[in-house]
């Protein structure tokens, strides 16, 4: 199944055993190589980069579209120091935090492109299906000297398949207790001179009241997803690529009533959202013989809300734009890194009743280098980056981060980072606010976010020639976010943003182990998180994030193509907006897959076997029929759902 976060004081045994292990191997191998494809620019393998960033690779790719098919929302989520926030029981929109931080210091970014900001960085950002996907690139802590301004808390990289030379097709068709129906398409095929991948996927979900309170728990949706890619190769070591994807996503919550078609004069309440994101991408990528590299990529995304409840109504558009060219020059000691880009968005608001914010634009021109120093046992990188933005001034975000590795299987790993953040209205918060409350930031008198990162953390690696695995890390994190901008509720019901005087502090760490023994792979982890307004008087905790998280997966492989896997994780208490105390609770799932042959896979899958919900401790809204309220959510509450899926793969 899917990797997880372990418990510190399972450490002190496991090592143990891996000691003992180690005393009666006496050939060893490294841990299987994974390939850095676009987050630390350098290409380097996992092992060697200084920047701490994790992979989830094909292999998890290939697992997670026969489980969770119609997005990525669910696979980030088991990452240790990761939370996927559901923000709205309506509209099901959620966000990526990470290390305790709001979502929108979280940078979402696909194949080294940012396309997802703003107004465009909040509902359907995680509807990508996994079938789609080589590996996922997940960098926890400050990247902006990579990317710029938003990469505060981290930055998650969604990488796109390749074609290979040999024939690709593989089909999948999904079904759920929840009535949610999945059909996914995927081919690829490397000529001499050009290729090609293609991928169309389709949605299709019921509105559900599992609570039975009246209201749906999840939104009625209709998505599809269409990624055609063209490769040309005209020349050796060169490789050019032109994409386009269209996303058309519908979905509708609310009064079950109004969503079955039978709104009367006491059942009126709902909230629509029709999507259309339209993608562009260009990518020109050239190796020359003397190791150096030159890459240009552009991309340009159009994304279209229209957005209707029960008395309001809203049509917007944003548009996205990303530019970027790098030089990459490699030595025997020495990586040399340099670049510029430009990058920005427009929010153009149509057609609306009541909205408060007019059409604005952010952009910043940037310009970066990297240096990455190869000696002995130590491998440096430095960074410097500075953005001019169009509102804000100019940035200068410096960093550096190191590896050293103690012997052929210790290592400790270290880095600092600057970051900066645009305050923007519309960029994803904890709580989904009504749009017609959200009020325009004042440019004029409000002040960026800036921000200074560090973590460290110690790695233990074996591999036994009997095939056995062990992996070891142990994390530190701290970051501190100045002049953070909070959304503040005021008596009218309008929310302003403004700049706090104090900081914004999330530390902690976090513990994880990966080992494979006799075919048993296991995953252990534990995240331990301090997350503070350091600006507010009394209770300062960040509302809805957990202190401690711990999770284990345990997965088998068995003759005749069966394959069984168990996960359970632990999220401790939380605070409620109002500081009230959310009690811990466990969330469980299994699957079970079989090879029918060697083109079809069955697999069954149950997420939430305990079926707790948020529902069975308290009402997930006041007010009325009419006019609710729904609460911020803090646990699941859609139940237990049992999936089938089969795939057929050439």
């Amino acid at each position: 199944m899917r990797k997880s976060i372990l418990p510190v004081f399972i450490i002190a045994s496991v090592y143990t055993f891996a000691q003992k292990a180690t005393d009666s191997i006496k050939d060893e191998k490294n841990i299987e190589e994974v390939i850095i494809v676009a987050s630390s620019r350098t290409h380097e393998r996992i092992e060697n980069s200084p920047q701490k960033i994790e992979v989830l690779g094909k292999e998890e790719m290939t697992e997670e579209s026969s489980i969770k098919p119609a997005g990525i929302g669910s696979i980030l989520g088991d990452i240790s120091g990761v939370q996927i926030q559901q923000n709205s029981a309506v509209s099901g929109n959620s966000n990526v935090r990470i290390q305790g931080l709001d979502g929108r210091y979280t940078q979402i970014l696909r194949d080294g492109m940012v396309l997802f900001d703003g107004y465009s960085g909040s509902l359907g950002v995680l509807s990508i299906p996994p079938l789609d996907l080589q590996q996922i690139e997940l960098i926890k802590g400050s990247a902006s000297t990579l990317y710029g301004g938003g990469a505060i808390g981290g930055l998650v990289n969604i990488i796109s398949r390749k074609p290979s030379e040999r024939q690709e097709l593989t089909a999948l068709m999904n079904y759920s207790t929840l009535d949610e129906s999945n059909l996914n398409f995927f081919a690829s095929k490397k000529y001499k001179d050009a290729g090609y991948t293609f991928f169309a996927g389709y949605t299709r979900q019921r509105a559900q009241d599992v609570n039975k309170d009246g209201f749906s728990d999840i939104p009625k949706i209709r998505s599809l997803v269409i990624h055609p890619r063209l490769f040309f190769y005209p020349f050796q070591n060169t490789v050019i690529s032109l994409g386009w994807t269209g996303s058309f996503d519908q979905n509708k919550g609310g009064d079950m009533q109004v969503l079955n078609h039978k709104a009367d004069s006491g059942h009126q309440y709902f909230e629509q959202n029709k999507l259309q994101r339209n993608s562009f991408e260009l990518l020109y990528d050239q190796k020359f013989r003397d190791r150096s590299r030159l890459e240009f990529k552009n991309s340009m995304s159009n994304f279209n809300r229209k957005f209707t409840d029960t008395d309001n109504f809203l049509n917007a558009h944003q548009i996205n734009y990303f530019s970027e060219l790098s030089y990459v020059r490699s030595y025997d000691k020495m990586i040399w890194v340099l670049g510029t880009d430009f990058q920005g968005y427009q929010f153009n608001p149509e057609s609306f009743e009541k909205f408060h914010i007019p059409k604005f634009e952010n952009n910043s021109f940037g310009f970066f280098f990297q240096n990455t120093l190869k000696l002995d046992n130590t491998i440096i990188e430095t960074g410097l980056r500075n953005d001019v933005t169009n509102n804000y001034g100019s940035f200068l975000l410096p960093s550096i981060a190191i590896i050293y590795h103690i012997d052929k299987h210790w290592a400790t790993r270290g880095g600092i980072g600057l970051g900066y953040k645009i305050p923007n209205a519309l960029a994803p918060q904890t709580v989904d606010y009504p749009l017609e409350n959200l009020m325009l930031v004042d440019i004029n008198h409000t002040k960026a976010e800036k921000s200074v990162g560090y973590n460290l953390e110690f790695n233990y690696k074996k591999k036994f020639d009997d095939g056995n695995e062990f992996f070891l890390n142990q994390a530190f994190f701290l970051t501190e976010i100045n002049n953070p901008v909070i959304a503040e509720v005021q008596a009218d019901g309008n929310v302003y943003f403004s700049n706090q005087h104090q900081p914004v502090v999330s530390k902690g760490f976090d513990t994880y182990i990966k080992s494979k023994l006799d075919g048993w792979e296991l995953y252990l982890g534990y995240t331990y998180t301090i997350a503070k307004y350091k600006f507010q008087t009394g209770n300062q905790f960040i509302p809805l994030t957990a202190q401690n998280r711990a999770a284990t997966t345990v997965v088998k492989d068995f003759e005749k193509g069966w394959k069984f896997g168990l996960e359970a994780s632990y999220t401790g208490h939380q605070y409620r907006m109002d500081y009230t105390r959310t009690p811990g609770y466990i969330f469980g799932a299994a699957m079970i897959s079989k090879e029918l042959d060697s083109h079809f896979t069955v697999v069954l899958n149950c997420e939430n076997v305990l079926d707790y919900r948020q529902s069975r401790k308290e009402e997930l809204y006041t007010g009325t029929i009419l006019n609710p309220v729904f609460k911020p959510l803090w646990a699941p509450i859609d139940g237990r759902v049992l999936n089938i899926s089969l795939k057929w793969k050439l």
